[in-house]
């Protein structure tokens, strides 16, 4: 998988004329060497044809005030700003033309419609789900992580079929959060609003061998598990981290 991503992302170079040292080699961040944020981008935009856009990043000789006008942003640097969250898009020179402006600038997934959508949860509820949908036999699909909470991605869902879904619950706790149309999700290598670093615990793997299409579950075959997980998160696992 990571040599059909670097194939991709050296034709897309090639085409945009960009400079090898602007973007690495996906080979080389399977040695160790981390992606930029521009590849991470280019890959999800143009290889995988999920929509993003730059996150409004921090402010400040420390680095930590979001660059927002908000001086009491939650989410410092890891929401859409400038542009705002309908900019998203899989047009590479569009992506290219952003983080060469803004190259620290957050990689933000816009979720929903034909992208994936996600379910997210504290960190340490989220893992014990995935250790209890593992023994089921469940195929899960790629797993963003921040210090505080991972997402669990899955296929597009609906507003209407999410609600179904949820009014059948007897309980649906707060510290589980939906991330599908209109919503967004910060994406790996980008620096976590909390802290630290968002990394996928699980990355993106074909639906099948030799296949360029994602293989994304249902968001009916993990809710359970994650609703049953974020109850006993040790003292709710409230607090929203990006």
């Amino acid at each position: 998988m990571r040599e059909i991503l670097g194939r991709r992302l050296q034709r897309l170079r090639d085409r945009l004329k960009f400079p090898r040292a602007v973007s690495r080699p996906a080979a080389e961040a399977g040695a160790g060497v981390a992606p930029s944020l521009l590849e991470a981008a280019l890959t999800c935009a143009a290889v995988r044809q999920w929509p993003v856009l730059p996150g409004v990043g921090r402010a400040g000789a420390d680095s930590r005030r979001c660059a927002c006008p908000d001086p009491d942003c939650v989410v410092p640097g890891a929401h859409p700003f400038d542009p705002g969250l309908l900019a998203a898009t899989t047009d590479a020179r569009m992506v290219a033309w952003w983080w060469g402006r803004r190259p620290t600038a957050p990689v933000l997934l816009a979720t929903g419609g034909a992208a994936p959508c996600a379910v997210s949860l504290p960190a340490k509820a989220a893992a014990r789900a995935v250790v209890r949908l593992d023994a089921q036999g469940m195929r899960l699909g790629p797993i963003v992580a921040t210090p505080t909470r991972w997402s669990l991605l899955v296929a597009p869902y609906s507003l209407e079929r999410l609600g179904e879904l949820l009014y059948a619950k007897d309980h649906v706790p707060s510290s589980l959060r939906f991330h599908g149309e209109g919503g967004y999700l910060l994406l790996p290598p980008s620096p976590a609003s909390g802290g630290g670093q968002v990394r996928w615990e699980r990355e993106p793997e074909p639906r099948r061998a030799g296949s360029g299409e994602l293989w994304l579950p249902e968001v009916e075959a993990v809710v359970d598990a994650l609703v049953e997980a974020s109850s006993g998160a040790p003292g709710g696992g409230s607090r929203l981290a990006y």
